[in-house]
């Protein structure tokens, strides 16, 4: 499945869960595992689980196989790895902590190389 229409079904998706804050991320040139991030707040354990099971039925029906799934039993922050995207649903309160929109887009606007300070005439 393209990148365009996965990322259009998870965000449909969690939108229609009433997923909270949904953030996508692009990291190609970025992280040689996905190319890009999905990042949804969910209000409960329960919806965070709910939310992660739905994406996960939602790409198994559209013909995607995810390639795991992790931390369902705690439920305060569940990936789900769909290859060409990580989904990473999560309580506000580990969403804050971790604040991984902050990690992945680091260097994001800043010139791709910086005149060096070393040997530069006064």
């Amino acid at each position: 499945m393209e990148l365009e229409t996965l990322k259009q079904l998870v965000v449909t998706t969690l939108d229609d869960m009433k997923g909270q804050d949904i953030k996508t991320i692009d990291v190609r040139g970025k992280s040689s595992i996905t190319d890009m991030m999905v990042i949804v707040t969910g209000n409960s354990n329960r919806h965070v689980k709910s939310l992660a099971d739905a994406v996960e039925l939602a790409v198994k029906e559209a013909g995607v196989q995810p390639l795991g799934i992790e931390g369902d039993a705690q439920s305060d922050w569940v990936l789900l790895d769909l290859n060409d995207i990580i989904l990473h649903v999560m309580l506000a309160s580990t969403r804050d902590y971790y604040n991984l929109e902050k990690l992945w887009e680091v260097g994001e606007g800043l010139p791709q190389s910086r005149p060096s300070m070393l040997g530069t005439p006064d």
